[in-house]
């Protein structure tokens, strides 16, 4: 049996521009629908939200997002929980980290570059005791994301 996990990010409001910043980010097939075209009035609140979007990439990379019913535009990257660096720790209450692995450092440093645009700095990429590239960001979308590279072997 081959099973596959795809993470499904939530948003208030800004999944359409989330999900069109990350296909510039890591490139390949959009697909979004919104709750409208799903048979909502189009006069209804939050018709013209997403109900449903998928991006899928090259080498095998997945992302499912949609906005949350009944949610207005509000700063996710201020609601969704703080992570940052104390005494060479990382203190979070957020539920989750995305984790982005590539096999050589040059490869993550431009996927780095790109989600960095308008984020917070949580960890510089640079090597660590277990990577050649690690780093840690909270993207404009309030989306954490772990970047390494992957161990050798």
């Amino acid at each position: 049996m081959s099973i596959t996990t795809t993470t499904h990010l939530n948003f208030r409001g800004t999944a359409r521009s989330a999900m069109e910043f990350y296909r510039s980010v890591f490139g390949g097939d959009l697909q979004l629908m919104t709750y409208a075209q799903m048979g909502m009035p189009a006069e209804a609140p939050g018709a013209d939200k997403v109900v449903f979007s998928r991006l899928q990439a090259d080498g095998g990379f997945r992302l499912m997002a949609y906005d949350i019913p009944g949610t207005d535009d509000t700063d996710a990257a201020a609601t969704a929980g703080r992570t940052r660096r104390e005494y060479g720790m990382t203190l979070t209450d957020r539920t989750f980290f995305q984790s982005l692995q590539g096999p050589t450092l040059d490869e993550v440093s431009v996927l780095w570059d790109h989600l960095s645009d308008g984020a917070l700095i949580i960890e510089p990429l640079a090597a660590s005791a277990w990577s050649a590239g690690f780093g840690m960001l909270s993207d404009r979308f309030g989306v954490t994301w772990v970047v390494d590279v992957q161990p050798a072997g």
